[in-house]
């Protein structure tokens, strides 16, 4: 069974950018449900599907496929809910791990969120001086969230 354990994070200073390995421009839309999120991306010129359990916390389920790039454009224009979530992941490697930092733009300009991926959820992994607050329980954060709720629309009715 794939598992996602995870942690997310704010950002208190722009540090990160120096130790950034690599990036990549990502494009993502919402096909719905309610139990799960069915995830289409489109980035890298490569697409796949990903199916997520709607959970809050740390570990999730997770599927992911690959997916002809074509039949990922007609998902996101056809059958997307909401706007699709775009955005720039930086790649930067600590330790054992690599945080996976969205930039985001669109509607969701000014977030950017820090993520890093564990193989247990009490595993330890080095907090560089950058990582602020932890929004892993606040959902959100969370890009199906994004999706219906945009960053700009935040402190709105």
């Amino acid at each position: 069974m794939a598992i996602e354990i995870e942690r997310k994070f704010l950002l208190k200073n722009e540090n990160w950018r120096k130790q950034t390995r690599r990036s990549e421009y990502l494009a993502q839309g919402y096909l719905g449900g309610t139990r799960c999120s069915v995830r289409v991306r489109i980035g890298a010129g490569r697409a796949w599907l990903n199916i997520k359990s709607m959970a809050m916390g740390t570990t999730r389920l997770e599927f992911e496929y690959p997916i002809p790039q074509e039949d990922a454009q007609i998902l996101l224009r056809e059958l997307a809910d909401g706007p699709v979530v775009s955005k720039t992941r930086h790649f930067v490697e600590l330790g054992d791990h690599v945080f996976e930092i969205d930039e985001f733009d669109g509607d969701n300009a000014g977030l950017i969120v820090a993520e890093v991926e564990l193989g247990a959820a009490d595993e330890s992994f080095q907090i560089p001086d950058w990582l602020g607050a932890e929004v892993t329980d606040d959902a959100r954060y969370y890009n199906a969230k994004l999706a219906k709720h945009p960053y700009c629309h935040w402190g709105k009715a």
